[in-house]
């Protein structure tokens, strides 16, 4: 029986760790056994714990509680913690997904005590060193035993690094692996969305924009969250906007935003502020919405999945494919590109090519790895 490690933290990990249990559970169960170690990195049950039972992922059989602080704070406590576990307990290889602080630092912690990594969503690149992402997600690559790359472009990106022909060589006496395998998350997407809208009554006739505000380089600039703000006043005044309010920006509205915005934002009948949205209540919004507008990568890609165009809050994207295929418009915080690029959008008519696989990742990647381990 093999063993392995999941590593979650924040709320994308906890979906993408959804379809990955399902699968262990469903075609995988007398070859491979999962333990799943949450470092705490969300812990507002809002935005993380309501996801394990709604997902039906087992729950955590460890968890850090590590919560907020400085990158470099937040990052320490979580190797410390995962390398604690992995001392106390075999495991014969480490999921990790995407690129969070948890990720970063489950892939210091397995590689040092030479537990063999698998990353999921290998070969993602903004090119944008600045994002903390970006350095996350490269770190891992770097030390991962089978980069699974969810797209052509990524895997491009491995490749042009050298990660296909690289005479790196792990303690195991192999080298490093790169697979392309699809998306997780589509897997997720046409799994759950029947199961959404029997459980959210959301209204099919499309008549709303779905918006989604996050990072901090959006929600700790005053400049940008006002740039943002107007340009979804304006687009209200076209269609109804429904704004699921994360945590920080729903706080840092309240330091960014002028007193006399937050009581138009908040007066304006057209403006629909929400609560956190649960995975499947978020599945049901996304693919019932007209357009949506986000910073958020994960985000990006489920409006794809729905056939739903998308205005990127962010001056760059690690899933080109949506832009290069008309299908989202970069528009960064800037008023005047976010109204234009809305307009866009709902304008013409937009393609979606089946570009994030068959809805089968999970079951390759298990594949893979089990042949890697045995």
């Amino acid at each position: 029986m093999i063993k392995l490690l999941t590593i979650i933290g924040a709320r994308p990990q906890i979906i993408k760790a959804a379809a990955i249990s399902r699968t262990v559970r469903e075609k995988f169960a007398g070859q491979v056994e999962e333990k799943i170690l949450h470092t705490g990195q969300h812990y507002d049950e809002n935005m993380s714990g309501v996801f394990f039972g709604e997902l039906g992922i087992p729950k955590p059989d460890y968890n850090l509680g590590v919560g907020s602080g400085t990158h470099g704070t937040q990052t320490a406590k979580m190797i410390a913690g995962i390398e604690e576990v992995l001392t106390k307990e075999h495991f014969d290889g480490m999921i990790l997904y995407g690129d969070t602080n948890s990720t970063l630092a489950g892939a210091v912690a397995a590689s040092k005590l030479h537990v063999p990594v698998f990353h999921i969503e290998a070969g993602l690149r903004s090119y944008n060193m600045a994002m903390p992402e970006e350095i996350n997600r490269i770190v891992c690559d770097q030390v991962s035993s089978i980069c699974f790359a969810p797209t052509e472009t990524a895997m491009r990106n491995l490749r042009a690094e050298g990660f296909e022909t690289s005479d790196a060589t792990f303690a195991n006496g192999k080298k490093r692996r790169i697979v392309k395998t699809g998306d997780v998350m589509y897997d997720n997407s046409m799994w759950f969305s029947k199961i959404a809208d029997k459980k959210y009554n959301v209204q099919e006739d499309r008549e709303y924009a779905l918006a989604t505000i996050h990072r901090d380089n959006n929600t700790d600039s005053k400049e940008r969250l006002t740039s943002i703000f107007k340009a979804i006043e304006e687009i209200a005044k076209e269609i109804r906007v429904v704004l699921p309010l994360h945590p920080r920006t729903l706080k840092m509205m309240e330091v960014n935003l002028t007193k006399e915005m937050r009581q138009r934002i908040k007066d304006n009948k057209r403006i629909e502020i929400i609560e956190p949205a649960s995975f499947l209540k978020m599945t049901a919004l996304e693919k019932h919405a007209r357009i949506i507008l986000t910073d958020s990568g994960g985000v990006q890609k489920e409006a794809f999945f729905f056939e739903r165009p998308c205005v990127i809050l962010r001056p760059e994207t690690e899933w080109v494919e949506i832009t290069e295929h008309g299908a989202g418009i970069i528009a960064d915080a800037q008023y005047d590109r976010i109204v234009g690029a809305y307009r866009e959008l709902v304008g013409r008519k937009v393609n979606f090519p089946p570009l994030f696989g068959d809805g089968k990742a999970s079951e390759q990647i298990l594949d893979e790895i089990v042949k890697y381990l045995k």
